[in-house]
Formats: C-alpha cells, sequence, structure tokens
C-alpha cells in the first residue's frame, strides 16, 4: 500500500517544485525590435518590442514588470512599462500560461537626445513571485539609434527666409492734366482759357520736363476734345472736330515756341455720354437716378437726349451745372520720372545715405552679394526710417541665417511691433522651430498666408514631426539641404540626390547628407568622397560619423575610418 502511494506523491512534488521555482535569465533569441535599428522620428525614439516567455518558464504565481530603457554612458532614459501576471494571479493584466508560455508585443517611446546616437536598448524585470522578489538579469535587445531626422536643427540655417521688397521704381510713370473750356456751340479758344492756372501750370511742366533731360523723360502729349451731348449728333461733331483742331494748332504753337520736341496724340468724342453719366451721379441733383435709368434704357443718342429734356424738372440744372463742364480740351503730358542708376544708388549708400529714400535704401541692398554689406545698409535704414518694419524683418534673415536665432528673434519683434506682416510671422515661425518650439513656429506660420517660401518652412516643420511624405509635398522642386532631407527620410533617393546636385550654395551639411545617401544605396565611393568633402568644410561633422549609424556597415572600410579620425 505504501508502495502504491509512492509513486504519485513523487510526481506531485516534483511539479510542486517546478512551480515553485525561480525564473531564470531570458535570452536575448526570444525578443525583437522594429525596427531593427531605433530610429529618431519627430523628436522622439519609437519601438515595438515583440517578446516571449518559454514554456514551462513563468510560474503560476509570479507577476512580472517589463520596462524598456535605452542606456548610454553617463545616462538612460526609461519607457512606459508593461505588467503580466501567473495563471494563479488575481488581477487585470495580460496572463501568461506556465505550460504554454506567451508572447506579448509592447510600444516604447523615447524623448531623443543626442547622447542616445551610441546606445543600446535593454529590457529589465521586476519579478515577484508571492511575496519574494526575484532578480532578472537585463536583457540587451538593439543598438544604438539613427538620428539622421535630427539634421532638421542644422538644415534649418540654410532654409529660405522671407525677405521683406523695396518699391523702388527706377521710372515712374507720371501725368500732368490741364482744360480748356469752351462756350457752348462754340470751338474758338478764348484767352481767359489760356492764362487760367490750369493751362499755365501745364505749359510750364512741359518745359521743365523736356529741360530735365536726366530726371525726366516726355513720352507724348494727349489731346482729347469733347460736346456735350445736348446739340445733335451733326452739330456735336463739328463742335468737337473743331475744339481738337484749335487746341493742337495751339499746342504745335507752343511746343515749336519752347522748342520741344513731344509726339501730340489727339481724338475728339462728339457726344460725351460717358462724361455725362460719370458727373450726374456725381451731383445731388434731383431725380439723378431717373436720368441714369434713362441712359442705361436707351442706347440711341437723340432718344436719350429727347427723354432727358422731357424730364423738364431737372434739364435746366443740367443745363447749368452739367453740360458747360463736357464741353472742353482735355490735355495730358505723359512722361516719365527716372530715379539714380544702381551705381550713383550703391556709392550714396556708402558714402552719403541721407540722399536716398526709404525705398532707394531698401533697393541699395539688394544689389550686393555680400551679408555684411546688405546688414550695414539695413541698418542705417533702420536707423533713418524706424517706423519701417522691413529693415528690421531683413537685418533678422541675415541673422537666421548666420546662425544666430536669438539676434534674429530680437529683429523679428521689432518688425512685428510695427507690422505683423506675413514675411515677419514666417521668419518667426522658423525661429521658433530652430528653438524647437513645434507649437508657436505652426502659429506663426498660420499667420503667413503669401510670404514667399512659407510652403518650404512648412516642409521644415513637417520634417520635424516626422511626417515626411508631406515634408516632401511641401518642399516641391525646392533646392534646399532640408528639401533633400526630407527626401531621404522618405527614401525617395533619386530625387534626394537631384536635390543635392543643384543646391546653389552647398555646405558642409549639403555634403554630408551627400555621404548619407551614399551609405543608403551601397556607395562606398560617394560616402567616401562626400564625407571627406564635409568635414573639410566642418571637422566636427568627422566625430558625428563616427558615431552615426547610417554608416555602420563601413566601420572596417579603411577609407571611412581614416576620415574619421
Amino acid at each position: 500500500m505504501v508502495k502504491k502511494l509512492y509513486l504519485p506523491l513523487l510526481m506531485a512534488l516534483v511539479v510542486a517544485l517546478s512551480s515553485c521555482g525561480k525564473m531564470g535569465e531570458l535570452s536575448s533569441e526570444y525578443f525583437t525590435t522594429n525596427p531593427q535599428v531605433l530610429e529618431a522620428v519627430g523628436g522622439k525614439v519609437p519601438v515595438t518590442i515583440n517578446g516571449k516567455f518559454p514554456e514551462k518558464y513563468f510560474k503560476k504565481n509570479a507577476t512580472v514588470e517589463v520596462t524598456p530603457v535605452l542606456k548610454w554612458n553617463g545616462g538612460e532614459a526609461k519607457s512606459q512599462p508593461a505588467q503580466f501576471q501567473g495563471e494563479k494571479v488575481e488581477g487585470n493584466d495580460q496572463t501568461i500560461s506556465y505550460k504554454m508560455g506567451g508572447t506579448y508585443t509592447m510600444k516604447a517611446n523615447f524623448d531623443y537626445v543626442p547622447e542616445m546616437a551610441k546606445s543600446e536598448l535593454y529590457l529589465t524585470f521586476n519579478v515577484k513571485q508571492g511575496k519574494k522578489s526575484i532578480s532578472i538579469p537585463d536583457v540587451k535587445v538593439a543598438d544604438g539609434v539613427i538620428s539622421t531626422s535630427e539634421l532638421i536643427n542644422n538644415t534649418l540655417s540654410s532654409a529660405n527666409t522671407a525677405g521683406s521688397d523695396d518699391a523702388f521704381q527706377r521710372i515712374i510713370k507720371q501725368a500732368q492734366e490741364a482744360k480748356i473750356m469752351f462756350l457752348i456751340q462754340q470751338a474758338n479758344l478764348r484767352a481767359s482759357e489760356l492764362k487760367s492756372a490750369s493751362v499755365v501750370d501745364f505749359n510750364k511742366a512741359v518745359v521743365d520736363a523736356n529741360a530735365d533731360t536726366k530726371g525726366k523723360k516726355i513720352n507724348n502729349i494727349e489731346i482729347s476734345s469733347y460736346a456735350s451731348p445736348d446739340g445733335g449728333q451733326k452739330l456735336n461733331t463739328k463742335l468737337a472736330e473743331q475744339r481738337e483742331a484749335n487746341t493742337v494748332k495751339y499746342l504745335n504753337k507752343e511746343l515749336k515756341k519752347g522748342k520741344i520736341d513731344a509726339a501730340l496724340d489727339a481724338k475728339y468724342t462728339a457726344q460725351d455720354w460717358e462724361g455725362f453719366q460719370e458727373l450726374v451721379s456725381k451731383s445731388n441733383i434731383q431725380d439723378k437716378d431717373l436720368i441714369l435709368r434713362v441712359l442705361s434704357m436707351y442706347q440711341d443718342p437723340e432718344q436719350r437726349e429727347s427723354e432727358i429734356k422731357n424730364i423738364s424738372a431737372v434739364f435746366k440744372r443740367l443745363a447749368d451745372e452739367i453740360l458747360p463742364q463736357l464741353r472742353r480740351s482735355r490735355l495730358t503730358l505723359n512722361y516719365d520720372l527716372i530715379g539714380k542708376s544702381d551705381d550713383e544708388i550703391t556709392t550714396l549708400a556708402n558714402t552719403d545715405a541721407s540722399k536716398l529714400n526709404l525705398e532707394e535704401l531698401l533697393y541699395a541692398a539688394t544689389l550686393t552679394k555680400d551679408n555684411s554689406k546688405k546688414e550695414a545698409i539695413y541698418k542705417k535704414t533702420a536707423e533713418m526710417f524706424p517706423n519701417d518694419y522691413r529693415a528690421y524683418n531683413n537685418l533678422a534673415t541675415i541673422a537666421f541665417q548666420n546662425g544666430d536665432a536669438a539676434s534674429a528673434k530680437s529683429y523679428l519683434s521689432k518688425a512685428a511691433n510695427l507690422k505683423a506682416a506675413p514675411e515677419v510671422n514666417m521668419n518667426l515661425g522658423l525661429v521658433a522651430l530652430k528653438n524647437g518650439d513645434k507649437s508657436a513656429a505652426e502659429s506663426y506660420f498660420g499667420k503667413a498666408a503669401g510670404a514667399k517660401s512659407l510652403n518650404e518652412s512648412l516642409g521644415n516643420l513637417y520634417v520635424s514631426r516626422g511626417e515626411y511624405d508631406k515634408a516632401v509635398s511641401a518642399f516641391g522642386d525646392a533646392k534646399t539641404n532640408s528639401a533633400a532631407l526630407a527626401q531621404i527620410l522618405a527614401k525617395d533617393y533619386n530625387k534626394a540626390k537631384n536635390t543635392l546636385s543643384n543646391i546653389a550654395n552647398p555646405d558642409a551639411y549639403t555634403d554630408y547628407l551627400m555621404a548619407i545617401l551614399g551609405a543608403r544605396t551601397n556607395n562606398a565611393s560617394m560616402v567616401t568622397s562626400s564625407l571627406s568633402s564635409a568635414v573639410k568644410k566642418d571637422a566636427s561633422l568627422a566625430k558625428k560619423a563616427a558615431t552615426d549609424l547610417e554608416f555602420a556597415k563601413f566601420a572596417t572600410n579603411s577609407d571611412f575610418l581614416n576620415l574619421i579620425k
């Protein structure tokens, strides 16, 4: 009887001891990550971890807390832990079978810091079995972080900012008018009209424009002669024609006397219904709406005149106040006002800026490619015209391109206080993005409609958020480092190469991006030649490349190793 009970008791004891034994070390083969090599996206390092507890491992009375930890020399970052429980534990966490084991998926997310480029992802385990705490060694599941997306902070300095334009015009169209009035049914030029201030000033303007060979140039003189709509078509045609002829004769005499060679362009209008309608609409004549309605209802001149005369209550006022103003010849002097030459503006900007107006000063800055000279001109402009925002905005663009975001922000604050123009808001958005404030950048960009390069600025914002396809679309055909970065991150490598090859002023980061492109397309010569060029322009990039996982597969390449020493 004792022998019959011995075997079942022994089996029960083995099971009991097995279920109460300690949970041991887990091998890295039980874990995979997606992506296999971690990558910074939008300032975060996201990763999905797929894990497995093997068969007969997870004790029935155990609870396990698994925490992803990204570790680097001198620091670490922890993500949200996941909780698991054995079959005999009462709780709401995922239950893992002792006999079958179990798989699980957990997502981790870390705020990116540059030190993570050389790091390792571990899982730590906090195990409790009943009232006991059990120590399980950490398990390494991934190496390092690809931080290419973070290059947006470096490429931003070469982003296209939005400058404020000048309104300088070298040639400004000018016109001066005069009127010669006629009596009813007459075409002769009266002396009183020829001596009127309007005509005297006109003749003087013609003489002055002809004499000022440097600053003014006469284009032509127009003569438009009219008859009022009353009196019939035949009579008015004759009157308007005679008024034109007499006015042309008078002006030709004046031009000959002044030895002035100017083209005369003359025409006449027999019945000035258009002028009549304009004067009536601006008057306070009773029933003017009725008169205007007649004009719209009838197109025949004689019928118009007849219908208006039938409105006897107002016709006398028309005859006294409106019709006399239509019996005239209008003289128009058209001439160009010619401004200073580029050489004159440049010289004055450097020697005596006080002789230039606001628009000329702003234009002067566009005549040089030297940013230090541009800056000096804009500072002088801001000093002379402190109430105009444009010089401050343009100073901000220079500061930003020089990598001085603090000075750019200071200038932009002054500009915004004068006028919150679209280009000012766009540049404020770039400064905010450079400072890592994506929310403020989005707000500023939302107030920058119409600003030049706004789409490119939005592309930079999208890259910083990890929205690479949207960024590529926003950049369009822009040839900038940031546009190429977006294309690399979106894995559009052909377009990225085309963009990098056509950047007008390539810098160290242009070459560094080309080296990354070479690494991603397994082009070793592109890697070494581009990285060599980048390091020559910025020696600090050798140290960056040494820990950049984009170049991991070239870690044993002798040419690469020589570059990063």
